[in-house]
């Protein structure tokens, strides 16, 4: 999201905080500049549909900027201040088993698992937490200088986006940036960049005010697909305020793929289906 733009939007709604709704619509696709880049190797980038395998509760008061699976739990970071959180999630019931509040001038964004800690991001103060991941004791802070939006952990190096088209790779250990890359498809950059989710070597990415996920190759930033993901929430689901898709999840040892959206009911297990 141009975080410049967040001010104009929050001026046009009643709800003090929550940004451009979702109206349940086809929403528009990733702005992209048109210069080529050097190395695309295709002129069409390969589109994924969806299938739905389960759906789950989800709690529609969270404004979801941030989710991870790991041992039968989501772990979910939530935005807005005086709102935000961290959570431990019961899959099946959608029951909230565990919550930490942030103090209330933080605005809450994305969230990963780094071996037993949590790392959570905020918008615009340039402060991430780290919890223990059970007991969500505050083990330290660090600073960054971009903005923070969605956060992923490789095995080797957090990533980081700020909602621009760039990538950045941080050393978990002492958060210093060790490299960084620019996402493109064939049309070129692609900005707005979000919550981020690792999957078998690839970086998968919410890209802001869409319903698509970009899939990208993390040596080159090229994005290897697109997962559109259009007519997820049924016209039911929308009988309250509901904003934009935002949160990824993965269950490498059962290999199942999540997805929600900030307020929404629901929650989705999803299987890729190709259009070739």
């Amino acid at each position: 999201m141009n975080r410049i733009l967040i001010i104009f939007f929050l001026g046009l709604i009643a709800i003090s905080g929550v940004g451009f709704i979702y109206s349940c619509a086809s929403l528009p696709e990733s702005p992209a500049n048109t210069t080529p880049a050097d190395d695309i190797t295709s002129d069409v980038t390969p589109v994924y549909m969806y299938e739905v395998v389960n759906t789950y509760p989800h709690d529609r008061n969270a404004y979801t900027q941030g989710l991870a699976f790991e041992d039968g739990f989501l772990y979910e970071g939530t935005g807005l201040r005086g709102r935000s959180t961290l959570r431990r999630v019961d899959l099946v019931t959608g029951d909230i088993l565990q919550i930490h509040n942030l103090p209330a001038q933080f605005f809450g964004e994305g969230v990963t698992i780094y071996e037993n800690k949590i790392i959570q991001l905020t918008w615009k103060s340039n402060v991430g937490f780290v919890y223990d991941k059970n007991s969500f004791e505050l083990l330290q802070e660090f600073d960054y200088s971009t903005e923070g939006w969605g956060i992923t952990y490789d095995g080797q190096n957090l990533i980081l986006s700020d909602g621009s088209s760039i990538l950045y790779f941080l050393n978990p250990e002492t958060f210093e940036e060790i490299g960084r890359v620019g996402v493109f498809d064939s049309d070129g950059p692609v900005f707005n960049l979000n919550e981020l989710e690792y999957i078998q070597g690839e970086i998968y990415a919410n890209v802001w005010q869409t319903d698509r996920i970009a899939r990208i190759r993390p040596q080159t930033g090229q994005v290897t697909g697109w997962i559109d993901l259009e007519g997820l929430l049924n016209p039911e689901d929308c009988n309250g305020p509901v904003e934009v898709l935002n949160g990824i999840a993965y269950d490498a040892k059962k290999d199942r793929l999540f997805v929600t959206g900030k307020l929404w009911p629901k929650l989705f297990e999803i299987k890729l289906i190709s259009q070739d």
